[in-house]
C-alpha cells in the first residue's frame, strides 16, 4: 500500500506541477498580451494629444500669415482707391499736384511691399500655410486611424486568448478583464471642424 500511495502522490504532485506549469503561462501570456495593449492605448492618446497640441498652432500660423497679407493687399486697395479718386481733365493745379503725388507716392509704397512679399515668397505665405494645415491635418487623422486599428488588434488578440479555455478560468480567478475595443462616438464620422 504503501507503494500505491507513493505512486498516487508522485502522480498528484506531477498534476499540480503541470497545472501550475500551465497556469504560469497563461499568466505570462495574458500578462504580456495586456500590457501589449496598455501600450497600443497608450500610442492612441498619443496621438489624439498631438492633434490637440499641434492644430491650434497650426491655426494660429495660418491666421497670422494671412493676417499680413490681407493688411499688405488691403494697403494695395486703399491706396489703388485714394489715386482713382483724383481725376483732372486738365493740368493739375499745385495743390491737386500734391494731392495726386501723395497719392501716387502711397500706391508706391503698398505695391513695394506687396512685391517685397511676393519676391520672398513666389507663392502669396498664407496658400502654403494652408497648403501645410490641411497636409498636418490629413496626416494626424491618418496617425489616429492607424493607432485605433492597432489598439483594436491587439485588444482582440488579448481578448481572444482571454476567453479561450482553460485561460478564462485562470484570466477570470486571476482578474484579467476584457479589453474594450475602440468604437467612436456618434456623429464622429463629422470631421473636425476648423474655424477660420
Amino acid at each position: 500500500m504503501t507503494k500505491g500511495l507513493i505512486g498516487c502522490a508522485v502522480l498528484a504532485l506531477a498534476v499540480i506541477l503541470i497545472a501550475g506549469l500551465m497556469v504560469g503561462g497563461i499568466y505570462n501570456r495574458l500578462v504580456g498580451l495586456n500590457e501589449g495593449v496598455d501600450s497600443a492605448w497608450a500610442q492612441v492618446e498619443n496621438v489624439y494629444q498631438r492633434r490637440a497640441d499641434l492644430i491650434p498652432n497650426l491655426v494660429a500660423t495660418v491666421k497670422g500669415a494671412a493676417a499680413f497679407e490681407q493688411e499688405t493687399l488691403q494697403n494695395v486697395i486703399e491706396a489703388r482707391a485714394k489715386v482713382g479718386q483724383v481725376n483732372f481733365d486738365k493740368a493739375p493745379t499745385p495743390g491737386q499736384m500734391q494731392q495726386f503725388q501723395a497719392g501716387q507716392d502711397g500706391l508706391s509704397s503698398a505695391l513695394s511691399r506687396l512685391l517685397v512679399v511676393v519676391e520672398q515668397y513666389p507663392e502669396l505665405k498664407a496658400t502654403q500655410a494652408y497648403r501645410d494645415l490641411q497636409v498636418q491635418l490629413e496626416g494626424t487623422e491618418n496617425r489616429i486611424a492607424v493607432e485605433r486599428q492597432r489598439y483594436n488588434e491587439v485588444a482582440r488578440e488579448y481578448n481572444t486568448s482571454r476567453n479561450r479555455v482553460p485561460a478564462v478560468f485562470v484570466a477570470r480567478f486571476l482578474g484579467f478583464s476584457e479589453k474594450a475595443y475602440f468604437e467612436s462616438k456618434p456623429g464622429a464620422e463629422e470631421p473636425p471642424k476648423v474655424d477660420f
